[in-house]
């Protein structure tokens, strides 16, 4: 390894004997590419994939999040995964996910604001309003399908209200979402006309909807975007777009996703469960606890914009790697019982990594965190005896954000 070279000699990242692991089968257990990951994390920190290397500890996955010399490699994804369709390729243009340097701080900077956690404790009473709407129809029943009664349609009325977008648009977004997110799986070569379709339909749609909140403003995000000013500096009408596009896009399928992996994870810890319903102020642990054991999103991916020197290793230009949240959030080194699922844990020393770390760290955190921190305690208070009915049904493990397509449950009926 690059750290166990002697001093002051630095070794190329290509020429390290280092473990490898393949492309993941889709039909592999999550469970066992979690159990691979974590074994070779105990002897390296860094491992060769198949488009590149991923590193494996936290604070190895934070020191790469932190450097700014290794930029974001998500505008990059589609052409690493062989996409070369030019017209695909032509669409691509700056977004506040691959924004880098001074343009990557201008926008942050405009936009702060707006995505800020007071911005969503304003949301909070519609979000509880959302989750009761979406329980009322199954809590009679004692019976669910969590990812599909619940999960799926939760977020996309938040960002509706967010943005100001009509009740009738839901589903629109909802498909939206899912369908641009397409670019992240592994089979994106194959959807490519699905992905272009959906960026057509949702920039239309989003041009619209800023024209009408230029000509008539209203209390909402859209409208705090137009306004947002500093030192005279405005977003133009593509950075606005661009804005709202990430919002609908990141704000719909990683909440979903999240509670769902959380649910699920919570039904194998029925005493847990029992805690929330009985202390709903453990909220915001539950929150982070889950998002650290069992995260949605996995891992990230960055390239080294210069040469590169890290624990002796040299990682030349244009070298990708992939931090694992899911590894490094059960890192031992890190948390202590990483591998314990335990709410009422005190918050640790270091946070939980699914949120990312550095200037790319998840610019809506705050909304996100609200809506799991509200849904979560009325669905233990009103699901009580939770049990899985039967087979979840996950998503492939090819997919970039990963979650159950299906989980069924049983509990106990309440009104």
């Amino acid at each position: 390894m690059g750290n166990d070279a002697p001093a002051g000699t630095v070794t190329n990242v290509h020429d390290l004997d280092l473990p490898e692991i393949g492309l993941l089968d889709a039909d592999l257990d999550h469970d066992e590419v979690a159990e691979r990951y974590r074994r070779l994390a105990a002897e390296h920190w860094l491992v060769r994939t198949p488009l590149g290397f991923a590193v494996l500890r936290y604070d190895d996955t934070v020191a790469v999040l932190r450097d700014k010399r290794w930029h974001s490699a998500s505008g990059r994804i589609a052409e690493m995964m062989g996409v070369d369709d030019p017209d695909f390729l032509a669409r691509r243009r700056v977004s506040i996910l691959s924004a880098e340097g001074d343009e990557h701080t201008r926008l942050r900077r405009l936009v702060g604001q707006a995505f800020s956690p007071r911005a969503a404790d304003r949301l909070r009473p519609f979000m509880r309003e959302v989750v009761n709407g979406l329980v009322d129809p199954v809590a009679p029943t004692g019976r669910a399908d969590i990812a599909v009664d619940v999960c799926e349609p939760y977020p996309i009325p938040i960002i509706c209200e967010l943005l100001g977008a009509p009740k009738e648009d839901w589903q629109l977004f909802s498909r939206w979402a899912g369908d641009v997110l397409r670019v992240f799986n592994a089979t994106v070569r194959e959807e490519l006309p699905i992905i272009m379709a959906a960026q057509d339909e949702l920039d239309e749609y989003t041009r619209d909807l800023i024209a009408e909140r230029r000509s008539r403003p209203a209390d909402d995000l859209i409208t705090a975007l137009i306004a947002a000013e500093e030192e005279g500096d405005r977003l133009s009408t593509d950075e606005l777009v661009m804005m709202v596009e990430a919002v609908i896009v990141g704000g719909t399928d990683t909440t979903r996703n999240q509670l769902g992996c959380t649910v699920a994870l919570f039904a194998d810890h029925p005493d847990q469960w029992r805690l929330l319903a009985d202390q709903p102020d453990l909220a915001p642990r539950a929150v982070e606890e889950s998002m650290r054991y069992f995260g949605a999103i996995r891992g990230t991916g960055r390239f080294a914009s210069t040469d590169i020197v890290y624990r002796d290793v040299l990682f030349p230009a244009g070298t990708l790697v992939s931090p694992s949240f899911s590894t490094s959030n059960h890192d031992p080194a890190a948390f202590d019982q990483p591998d314990t699922f335990d709410i009422t844990r005190p918050a640790p020393d270091r946070p939980q990594l699914t949120f990312g770390s550095g200037i790319h760290y998840c610019l809506g955190a705050a909304l996100a965190r609200a809506e799991l921190q509200e849904a979560l305690p009325i669905l233990a208070r009103r699901m009580p005896d939770l049990a899985v009915d039967g087979a979840i049904t996950w998503k492939p493990s090819t997919v970039g954000i990963f979650g159950p397509e299906r989980l069924p449950v049983t509990f106990t009926p309440t009104p």
